[in-house]
């Protein structure tokens, strides 16, 4: 995929999530979309691939440290 195409998607799905924000959850502060992937500091407690799901889902994912 080109650059131009990705940038151009990436600021039509931040228009489409905001716009939904607006209209559904007035007043509530617009979310901040993730930035990069999987961290080693979510894979270590919860495997590779749980942390690539939660990365996909939330933009700031919280979890529990292992102890």
């Amino acid at each position: 995929m080109k650059h131009e195409d990705v940038k151009a998607d990436k600021k039509m799905v931040k228009a489409a999530v905001h716009k939904h924000e607006k209209e559904k959850h007035a007043g509530k502060p617009l979310t901040k979309l993730a930035k990069g992937g999987k961290t080693n500091r979510q894979m270590k407690p919860m495997g590779r691939g749980l942390a690539k799901v939660a990365n996909q889902k939330k933009s700031s994912f919280s979890y529990k440290r292992g102890g």
